[in-house]
């Protein structure tokens, strides 16, 4: 059970790098392929968008917790 823990913390952590990645490359193509709009900023994340990625970070550390009650 303590490696699928891990499996999903990794799960959790490319979600997390991709979604960066992806802001990154819509803020470059942006840039560069619409000059007009090059100084228009991307949205930030809704309210619902930080809800649920505090929701799935603060539930990483429980699984943990979890995991070393149990002995595994």
């Amino acid at each position: 059970v303590k490696a699928e823990v891990g499996k999903l913390e990794l799960i959790f952590q490319k979600a997390d790098s991709n979604q960066d990645n992806i802001h990154y490359r819509l803020g470059y193509e942006i840039k560069t392929h619409h000059p007009y709009s090059a100084d228009l900023q991307l949205l930030p994340l809704t309210e619902e968008e930080k809800t649920v990625t505090e929701q799935l970070k603060s539930h990483m550390p429980d699984i943990s917790k979890n995991e070393l009650a149990k002995g595994n």
